[in-house]
């Protein structure tokens, strides 16, 4: 619909400020005054004209028949679709374990065979575990051993569907996997009972599901996600696909509109444990390099009887993005390392950044791999947890001390572009801000010790401070100066 345009009272009062301005040009008010009152007019115009465009632009309503404004509405869902897109997901540690396949290979039945790999999934789910990894000592390359789907399978294979099966929640199961023999006691087992496991009274923020035969519309897919009603998501996905679908705060499943498809990293970045993920390598040395994260393990444990004995509260492992704790199997990681074509001639320790006996003094000749990983991920639990603190915290102080940089170089900036009125006030800013970074700097200092807290707050800053100092001080500087 067509809007009738007005002269607005703020155009007018714009008109008033500019004939004071040149009233006050005429009496000779002095030029640092008169800059001043040109930048406020100037910029008062500029707010009081997109005022103006904004009132005069027609409002969409979605229940007329407007083609144009449909397409607007395409174009602002577009637009969002992208920003989302662009936006980087925030950063999280993650900690992940390497156990070997063979550990089955020396069980004899089946159903033992199944406790097993119950055991070391109840492990990972208890200690927060991000990824397992399942090895061989000489696989095949390019081998995924779950894919062949033969009824007599390796011990890879049968150890990855069953860490799968369980954390998958119950009511996916049925959909994703397929009848199999290795599944024939998977009913003996536990269940792991994680955070992404709801019950179908239950509501949460995310739920996993499946994607169904059936579409509702063209534009989305029906998806079962374990409640009485199955939910529409705004994407077309095949069917038997397992999503994250993001379900809102508030229980509500009359509405029409459709769910939205996140990524299963994204309940993860809000602090929520969503399971481990698993994958298959045919050494240990594809452990480390066909790591999922970008950049790979940026530290790695190994665990043997033959390693060092350090105390757990002694223990002090550096902040780390990824880290990878590998367990051996009946021989030790000694004999897959010795088996390992690309690590052949290299002692154990010298494959890790530690090498670690976590059970000194064992009663028992033999601590089985199921033992070790209980045992193991209970001692490191107090070194990674002190480890992430201090990454926190260096994380905290290098952005109180990125902010406090950029309001003192917003301080030059002003001062060069002849704002001087407003200097006392953005002094006071930084003043204050200073004195806060200072003291938070000295108490962390006393809390940690000042070598290993210097040195991650500075790997921290450095990249801000250098790259903010350039492109601000000079190049903002050097352009407020041009126009003056």
């Amino acid at each position: 619909m067509d809007v009738e345009t007005k002269d607005s009272p703020s155009r007018n009062n714009t008109e008033k400020d500019l004939v004071i301005l040149h009233v006050k040009k005429e009496i000779g008010v002095s030029t640092k005054t008169l800059k001043r009152d040109q930048f406020i007019a100037r910029e008062m115009g500029k707010k009081n004209k997109r005022r103006d465009e904004d009132a005069e632009s027609p409002q969409l309503n979605p229940n007329d028949g407007n083609g144009d404004d449909s397409d607007n509405a395409k174009k602002l869902k577009k637009k969002k679709k992208k920003n989302k897109k662009n936006e980087k997901p925030k950063e999280r540690a993650t900690v992940s374990i390497a156990v070997p396949a063979s550990i089955i290979d020396n069980v004899p039945t089946l159903d033992l065979a199944t406790r097993l790999a119950g055991q070391i999934a109840r492990a990972a789910t208890i200690f927060c575990i991000d990824e397992v990894v399942v090895f061989d000592n000489n696989g095949e390359p390019n081998r995924d051993p779950v894919m062949e789907n033969s009824d007599d399978e390796s011990g890879a294979a049968f150890l990855i569907r069953i860490l799968r099966y369980l954390e998958t929640p119950q009511y996916l199961r049925k959909a994703l996997f397929p009848m199999h023999n290795s599944l024939r006691f998977v009913g003996l087992l536990p269940p792991l009972d994680p955070p992404h496991h709801l019950r179908k009274h239950e509501w949460g923020p995310y739920r996993e599901g499946v994607t169904i035969n059936g579409n509702s519309n063209s534009t989305g897919t029906l998806v079962d996600v374990g409640l009485a009603k199955h939910v529409v998501v705004d994407q077309l996905l095949e069917p038997g696909r397992r999503v994250t679908v993001a379900m809102g705060a508030e229980r509500n499943l009359d509405s029409d509109l459709p769910r939205q498809v996140v990524s299963s990293s994204k309940p993860r970045e809000e602090g929520e444990y969503w399971g481990y993920q698993v994958r298959y390598a045919r050494n240990i040395s594809s452990v480390f390099k066909d790591c999922m994260h970008k950049g790979g393990y940026d530290y790695i444990i190994g665990t043997s009887e033959h390693g060092q004995i350090i105390k757990s509260h002694e223990l002090e492992i550096p902040s780390f993005r990824h880290l990878l704790i590998a367990f051996g199997g009946l021989a030790g990681l000694e004999e897959s390392i010795e088996e390992d074509d690309n690590l052949k001639g290299k002692n154990a320790g010298d494959a890790f950044n530690v090498y670690l006996n976590t059970c000194p003094h064992q009663g028992s000749r033999t601590i089985r791999t199921e033992e070790a990983i209980l045992i193991s991920l209970q001692y490191f639990q107090e070194p990674i947890s002190r480890a992430l603190q201090t990454r926190s915290t260096a994380t905290v102080a290098s952005t109180s001390v990125f902010l406090c940089f950029q309001l003192i170089l917003q301080t030059v900036a002003a001062m060069l572009q002849d704002r001087m009125n407003t200097f006392e006030f953005v002094f006071v800013q930084n003043f204050s801000c200073f004195m806060v970074v200072l003291i938070f700097f000295v108490s962390s200092c006393f809390v940690y010790e000042l070598n290993k807290f210097v040195s991650v707050t500075f790997f921290f800053c450095v990249n801000k401070f250098v790259f903010y100092f350039i492109e601000n001080l000079i190049y903002d500087s050097c352009r407020a100066l041009c126009k003056e």
